[in-house]
């Protein structure tokens, strides 16, 4: 066994054991003892705040814990900056722990639950995180570790998650502040207001989400073992790839014979197209989330034998099949 492999196995039993050791102690942990705690820390009580909101965070300690404490503590300013650090350093280390340490045995156990996630991030990308956020779909904690199992950039995860996270935020930390009875965990108030900005996430995202599922749910898919096997066969398939041209011959090159109509064109060249009436067309972009808008345009204007590779070239490039570049773009690529 490599190093590597050590550690992964230790640090996930580490956080393993610790959440074990966080749910048989529930009872214990109150913002009157964490209080209690920091301040006697003096100056070193921001940064151990930090800290503990950091580990609780991986260690499925509930965030209103610290986010009320933070508000008795540091006040309504100093306490909404610090509870967000703590929130957003924490989410992002059990993003990367998914991500890096144990995504492997995660799909293989969760997979078919956490599908509609994962392909939710893939086609809306930020905004499937914030609608997450927003709206509690999947408790935090558990969902920091399943976003780590999509493929959404760590920047892009972590910009949309501090933002999503500000109300929520400053909600706990201004009950917190406002008095010790809410220190002591009545936090009835503050879970009816966070209700209803959950509710107006949800009446602001839900039109575009539900129009990308009813895209995705109407699109024809087919596999990249079923596409290499076509391809192979008598039969003619046409591959259209809608990504940009950079994409086109960037760092995921693209399938051998494949024809490149960025998204953007679809309708100005939808009369090349119509040309492959009789043709079966696979559409290919870098997941497959452009791919089925592109398939929903082109059976909108009467092509139906339509088919959307699942995965796009990201599956295809892990699969490890050949993939196609222009001369040029290999001599550039040679001469870096």
């Amino acid at each position: 066994m490599t190093s590597r492999g050590l550690l992964r196995i230790l640090l996930a039993s580490g956080i393993v054991a610790g959440a074990a050791w966080v749910a048989l102690h529930r009872q214990e942990l109150d913002p009157q003892a964490l209080q209690g705690m920091l301040s006697h820390l003096g100056l070193f009580a921001p940064a151990a705040h930090i800290v503990l909101f950091t580990c609780g965070t991986l260690l499925f300690v509930p965030g209103a814990l610290f986010g009320l404490a933070g508000g008795v503590l540091f006040g309504p300013v100093w306490g909404s900056l610090l509870n967000l650090m703590g929130a957003t350093l924490g989410a992002s280390a059990a993003f990367l722990v998914a991500r890096y340490v144990a995504a492997d045995w995660v799909r293989g156990q969760a997979a078919s639950r956490m599908e509609w996630l994962i392909n939710g991030v893939e086609r809306e990308g930020w905004r499937f995180v914030a609608f997450t956020r927003l709206v509690p779909l999947i408790p935090f904690n558990l969902l920091n570790y399943a976003l780590g199992l999509t493929r959404i950039p760590l920047a892009v995860y972590v910009l949309a998650s501090c933002l999503a996270m500000v109300p929520g935020t400053l909600a706990y930390t201004w009950l917190g502040h406002a008095g010790r009875e809410a220190a002591g965990g009545n936090d009835a108030a503050v879970r009816y207001g966070l209700l209803g900005l959950a509710l107006l996430a949800t009446l602001a995202f839900l039109p575009r989400l539900l129009r990308s599922f009813k895209s995705q749910s109407s699109a024809r898919w087919i596999e990249v073992s079923e596409l290499v096997a076509r391809l192979d066969g008598p039969a003619a398939y046409a591959v259209i790839d809608v990504r940009g041209p950079d994409e086109f011959e960037g760092p995921l090159g693209h399938i051998p014979g494949a024809r490149n109509v960025p998204l953007p064109e679809l309708q100005p060249r939808m009369g090349e197209l119509s040309a492959l009436a009789r043709t079966p067309i696979v559409l290919v972009c870098k997941t497959d989330m452009r791919s089925a808008r592109a398939a929903a345009e082109l059976e909108a204007a009467g092509l139906h034998d339509v088919f959307v590779l699942r995965g796009g070239m990201v599956r295809w490039n892990e699969t490890g099949l050949p993939v196609a570049r222009t001369e040029l773009a290999s001599a550039a690529r040679r001469e870096r």
